[in-house]
């Protein structure tokens, strides 16, 4: 049983929302916001490229690794103080990667960020179930999404105006300055969403058997999959953007926020459409629309592509209705995965994290060096990412029909 969310939360919903994403986008905004100073960083500290990337690489082990217990201590914690002590961690990791004189600082401060950001994410997630039901939840979490599909945009003209304008360390400064915030609008406003009766005991052997519980469920697996790895279709995009957008459509950089553009706005369109739908059709229903959308995007666009030569006329029109397919699907995916185990919301979360983390990094550092100097590979790559996530969804309806044909009443 959800609390209530006239006693949880005084402001309006959306403000609840507003927090909640900014919580979850912290991950991807620390990622992002620092690219466009990489040369000055590199050049102020005598790093080789190698060494730069190993700054991202530390970042992003240190943020999959411990997302496998973010969950599993809000579970047993509750979810306030697991989001305070990760934003304490988080915003003297980021002062710790200003003051940093040389690359192996710069490395080690990185990790300890990425050992921190995910908190927000994962705990994110479960508050909302905690305290919404199904219909609601869904709605909640659209919203979430909607503000979550900013990030990847606003980050890299952010940081880069900073470097431009400042220096390289002005651009941690200013993510030290957002933990700040952050800490102390939580501390002063975000109550606790689990009550102490229902938390999981911290214990190895309970720990080890949420994990085991979760990894040997196949229907948890399979919705793990169905979210999180169709989400690398439009991310290998992104990852290839310099190439795709520059070698092969011939934009300006200048020009490169019609892509962002076209990205975030079938995200932002898709997420409104799931919060307007949610309690209006079975949630199976609108999966499998938006898996329709994505499937006849990434067929139309992989014929296109190999009849003409990609030109930025019609070039970006498929990444942003696939976009839009994405957004519409996985708010109700995402409330599926939390329901399997309600007990171990923050657990499932967490797992849940972790497949899209590692699918992420399979992407970033196997699939788009391969891919991103061609049109057609890169339709091939993105449709590949959408074809794992569902044959997992029909897997999981073949198996388990009753999953997603009605919204859970709990």
């Amino acid at each position: 049983m959800q609390n209530n969310f006239s006693t949880f939360w005084r402001g309006p919903r959306w403000t609840l929302a507003v927090l909640l994403a900014i919580l979850g986008m912290l991950g991807p905004f620390s990622v992002d916001t620092y690219i466009p100073a990489f040369s000055g960083i590199a050049q102020a500290l005598g790093a080789t490229p190698l060494e730069m990337q190993q700054t991202l690489s530390a970042y992003l082990f240190g943020f999959a690794f411990m997302n496998l217990f973010h969950g599993a201590l809000a579970d047993s914690f509750g979810r306030r103080p697991v989001i305070l002590w990760g934003l304490v961690m988080f915003t003297l990791a980021s002062a710790g990667c200003a003051l940093s004189q040389n690359i192996t600082q710069l490395v080690m401060f990185r990790a300890l960020q990425g050992l921190s950001t995910g908190a927000g994410i994962v705990v994110s997630r479960a508050i909302v179930r905690d305290i919404f039901p199904p219909n609601q939840a869904q709605s909640l979490m659209a919203q979430i999404t909607i503000f979550f599909g900013i990030a990847p945009a606003l980050a890299p003209m952010l940081g880069g105006w900073l470097f431009v304008h400042l220096n390289w360390q002005a651009v941690f400064w200013f993510l030290t300055a957002i933990g700040v915030a952050l800490w102390a609008i939580n501390l002063r406003f975000l109550p606790e969403s689990l009550p102490a009766d229902k938390r999981q005991p911290f214990r190895f052997k309970p720990l080890m058997q949420g994990y085991g519980t979760l990894f040997t469920d196949p229907r948890f697996l399979l919705l793990a999959f169905a979210s999180g790895v169709p989400f690398n279709g439009m991310f290998l995009y992104l990852l290839s953007a310099p190439a795709f957008l520059g070698d092969l459509l011939h934009l300006e950089p200048t020009q490169f926020f019609w892509f962002f553009i076209a990205m975030i706005g079938g995200i932002m369109a898709g997420s409104w459409t799931s919060g307007r739908l949610a309690g209006r059709i079975p949630p199976k229903r609108q999966i499998r629309h938006g898996f329709l959308i994505m499937v006849v995007t990434s067929l139309i666009n992989l014929t296109a592509n190999l009849i003409w030569p990609a030109h930025v006329s019609w070039a970006l029109i498929p990444i942003s209705l696939f976009s839009y397919g994405w957004a519409l699907m996985v708010p109700v995916v995402t409330l599926l995965v939390l329901d399997i185990h309600p007990t171990r919301r923050g657990l499932a979360s967490s797992l849940q994290a972790v497949v899209g983390s590692v699918a992420n990094g399979f992407v970033a550092g196997v699939i788009a060096p391969l891919v991103m100097h061609s049109a057609v590979l890169l339709a091939i790559g993105s449709i590949s990412m959408l074809v794992i996530g569902l044959l997992s969804w029909m897997l999981l309806h073949h198996y388990w029909p009753e999953i997603g044909r009605h919204a859970s009443e709990t």
